[in-house]
């Protein structure tokens, strides 16, 4: 036996004994001329069944095909080496990650043909994608009140913005309804924290429903403090939602023993309407809404103020 052969059959057992799987497939005929034998343990097909590139295209999912192709074909057409990575039928009908790192092999200018080794990196896919919905939960939780479900401060703050830019680009009316609920210090106190906690999630579920419209949005911006934004709704609808969020609140009959002006649980609103000039910001605008708040307090609680700023 040579020494060239002795070396060839060293070559063939170190990569045949690898998890990852080597291949070959020489260029003019879109042919493999070699593939491992781990193949069959990963996917199941045959070793002697992986005969052209079709076979490979073939055996791959449905939606990575078009694009992992093209790619593929573009890089090694330029020379370029590459790595893709993209879904693989089993012959059981499942799927597995791959990720094949190519090699172009060019000769006298051209392309000779395409080595590489084929990865398994199902369990990396599974991890990558643990992270994303974990990343995708801590957003949600970020721009969520933790206590009553609804929004919070920083979810409003968004949202406000972007109703605000939508109301000078259209001209349509905006409205906002600050609502505080009366004496909640007290309830707190007298009740304990316990069912303080419950009262404030039996409030934001109550004014929840009240919502009229898909973009009709309710946050709660602190402690005993809640926000509406309703776009497009002028001072008189506004009025109506503001009625409504009342006999809402009244209708849930909790009872509040140390309230200074009823036996229930009450609630006060700030009710303020603008166009959204140029000239004013969001802020200054909820600021002056929050201002008819402290005025509803002011003139005996358990009411709304209201404002059209348009005027």
């Amino acid at each position: 036996m040579s020494s060239i052969e002795t070396d060839s059959d060293v070559y063939k057992t170190l990569l045949e004994s690898t998890r990852a799987i080597p291949w070959r497939i020489d260029w003019k005929t879109m042919t493999f001329s070699y593939i491992g034998p781990q193949i069959e343990q990963l996917l199941g097909w045959q070793q002697d069944s992986w005969l052209s590139v079709n076979d490979w295209v073939e055996r791959m999912h449905p939606d990575d095909r078009d694009y992992v192709v093209d790619f593929c074909v573009s890089q090694s057409r330029a020379g370029v080496d590459h790595e893709a990575d993209y879904r693989a039928l089993t012959d059981s009908g499942e799927y597995v990650w791959i990720r094949d790192v190519v090699h172009v092999v060019r000769k006298d200018g051209e392309v000779e043909a395409l080595v590489g080794f084929m990865f398994d990196i199902s369990e990396r896919k599974k991890t990558e994608e643990h992270l994303i919905r974990l990343q995708k939960q801590l957003e949600e939780y970020s721009f969520q009140d933790g206590l009553t479900g609804i929004a919070n401060r920083r979810m409003f703050d968004t949202v406000l913005e972007r109703e605000w830019s939508h109301a000078q680009r259209s001209g349509l009316p905006l409205s906002v309804i600050v609502l505080d609920i009366d004496f909640f210090k007290q309830y707190n106190d007298h009740y304990g924290h316990i069912k303080g906690d419950e009262c404030l999630r039996r409030v934001a579920q109550t004014l929840s429903r009240a919502a009229n419209r898909p973009r009709d949005f309710i946050a709660r911006i602190g402690g005993e403090e809640f926000v509406w934004l309703l776009p497009e709704t002028d001072a008189e609808s506004a009025r109506l939602v503001a009625h409504k969020c009342l006999n809402l609140i009244r209708q849930q009959q909790i009872v509040h023993e140390h309230s200074a002006v009823s036996e229930l649980l009450s609630v006060s609103l700030g009710v303020g309407t603008t166009a959204a000039s140029a000239h004013a910001t969001a802020l200054e605008f909820v600021e002056q809404v929050d201002q008819l708040l402290y005025k509803a307090k002011h003139n005996g609680r358990m009411r709304a103020e209201f404002a059209d700023f348009r005027d």
